[in-house]
């Protein structure tokens, strides 16, 4: 987050893609129809969070206020040094700390990991300003209840934004977690599988090549 302080521009707990490798240990598998997210490390599960998909449903249009699907990535990190309940406005945190589940209150609160779409079917989520963002509307979560952003509980979105990082993929699907990792298990098989197919190089032409 960058705020102007006498003419220049401190920059407080925000982080682009410029400025660190990309995390690919990390992988963030979101349900629509479990809401839950699930993370997941070097293809082992990690933990699993209640969260909240948009009460419009499903889409990328722009105005549409729905969830996108498909493969998504960690593009900006903003809010490392603000406190749980923290809120947010324009993604600069105001100074204002409510409590959870404040009544008449729903601002985005503690954390906020931008995301960007890496598919035709998501390729409007940066502009479309889609996030994983704390929510003091704790009780809505596990329904559907955003206006597209993925919501979750304070202290969760603080643990998740804790151990991802940037450009680590986020994959939103319209099914079970279960039948998502089943998916993506079967996919890193058949790629395991092409790979050990590859013939290798005689060691003659190796030797060719390399005089």
């Amino acid at each position: 987050m960058l705020l102007a302080s006498g003419g220049l521009l401190v920059a407080l707990g925000f982080t682009s893609c410029g400025y660190a490798p990309k995390d690919g240990a990390h992988k963030v598998i979101v349900s629509v129809r479990d809401q839950r997210l699930l993370l997941v490390r070097y293809g082992q599960p990690v933990k699993s969070y209640k969260i909240s998909t948009s009460k419009f449903g499903l889409g990328d249009r722009n105005g549409s206020y729905c969830t996108p699907l498909g493969r998504m990535e960690v593009s900006r990190k903003i809010g490392d040094h603000a406190p749980a309940g923290g809120v947010f406005k324009q993604r600069r945190f105001t100074g204002e700390v409510i409590s959870p589940n404040a009544p008449g209150r729903d601002p985005i609160v503690s954390r906020i990991l931008w995301l960007r779409g890496t598919e035709a079917a998501n390729r409007h989520a940066f502009a479309r300003c889609i996030y994983i963002h704390g929510t003091p509307e704790e009780y809505r979560l596990g329904t559907p209840a955003s206006y597209g952003c993925i919501r979750m509980g304070g202290s969760d979105v603080i643990d998740l934004y804790n151990r991802v990082g940037l450009g680590a993929d986020v994959f939103v699907v319209n099914t079970s977690i279960a039948s998502a990792r089943a998916a993506d298990s079967a996919q890193a098989a058949q790629l395991g599988r092409s790979a050990q197919a590859q013939p290798s190089m005689p060691t003659s032409a190796v030797t060719k090549q390399r005089s």
